[in-house]
């Protein structure tokens, strides 16, 4: 929980990680391009005082997220959203096992999503069927430019695509976060884009499609996307830390999210460990849109700011939020 000036924010960090991209584990030259760049977006985001030595970054451990989340970060409840990566990465990249122990062991403050890849067909989806039964998965994360083979990525559109996602319909899986945001080298940019998202949305209606990273660069596609599909949601990983370097572009970016989707749609998201959220959360409170800009983005309020930093991913996976977190009820009259 965060408290500021008399009011109390219930934190929901709704896109966290726990990755391994030690040398030992790099498959070849893309694990490290790809942790690099994550380095680099870390590096050019963040406050001179959050930055961490390159080797700590590439892996913290379970001790050390609990501490940057819990004890420091002020987050109630944290939701894996696991990259696998298995053509960078011998073990794959996001850490199933280790993750999902720590889900167990504290089961009250973290929820374990998983990942699968429509590109294995029929194997895959009787493994998605065993990690639903074995995770009691709520979500799953995917990641539309991974590698396979000779394919570069999939569409959320493709028939096989389809076929899981009809899956995760029957096996009370309503949550699908989508990685549809900048790339990551040495993955394709267009791989990313967003315009699968709109007929997935359209198909299966009782899914959610969280669009992490809110489709940036395509920030205006994604808008117009998720205005007509009631099912869209934002995700703020990556684009929330541009408070700190470039508060006029995020001023810009949840301005237009807050007109075209609301502010029940967005979510916090710290991206850990590209970022740790102390510092996210302190200056997303304290966030004021520019006085210039006011008036085509008015000013956030402080309901507006409570929901998008936890009530909104408390609602979508029935997390229980304490007595006195939640949001006033209007005076009866």
């Amino acid at each position: 929980m965060y408290s500021k000036d008399g009011e109390n924010y219930f934190i929901v960090d709704a896109h966290v990680a726990l990755w391994d991209a030690r040398r030992e584990n790099q498959r070849n030259i893309h694990g490290k391009q790809f942790i690099d760049c994550f380095y680099d977006y870390h590096r050019n985001l963040s406050p001179a005082s959050e930055l961490w030595p390159y080797e700590d970054f590439l892996y913290q451990g379970g001790e050390r997220l609990m501490k940057d989340l819990f004890t420091d970060g002020y987050v109630d409840h944290a939701i894996f959203q696991p990259a696998h990566l298995g053509a960078f990465y011998n073990t794959g990249f996001g850490q199933t096992e280790e993750a999902f122990a720590l889900t167990r062991k504290h089961p009250g403050m973290l929820t374990y999503n998983h990942c699968f890849d429509p590109r294995f067909e029929e194997a895959g989806l009787k493994q998605l069927r065993e990690d639903a039964a074995r995770f009691g998965l709520k979500g799953v994360k995917l990641y539309t430019a991974e590698w396979k083979g000779d394919s570069r990525g999939y569409k959320l559109s493709d028939p096989w695509t389809y076929r899981y996602l009809d899956a995760c319909r029957k096996l009370g899986i309503k949550n699908i976060h989508v990685h549809k945001g900048p790339t990551i080298r040495p993955l394709d940019r267009d791989a990313f884009d967003v315009a699968d998202v709109d007929a997935a949305a359209s198909d299966f209606t009782d899914l959610n499609f969280v669009v992490e990273h809110c489709g940036l660069p395509r920030l205006e596609d994604f808008c117009w996307i998720a205005t007509q599909e009631p099912n869209v949601h934002a995700g703020l990983a990556v684009a929330i830390p541009f408070m700190h370097t470039r508060p006029r572009y995020f001023a810009q970016i949840i301005g237009e999210l807050l007109y075209w989707l609301d502010e029940d749609r967005i979510q916090f998201s710290s991206d850990y460990a590209l970022w740790t959220p102390r510092w996210i959360v302190e200056q997303f409170v304290d966030f004021r849109i520019p006085d210039d800009m006011t008036g085509e983005y008015p000013q956030l309020t402080v309901a507006q700011e409570k929901k998008i930093l936890g009530l909104n991913a408390a609602a979508m996976y029935d997390i229980e939020v304490p007595a006195g977190l939640g949001l006033a009820e209007p005076a009866v009259v």
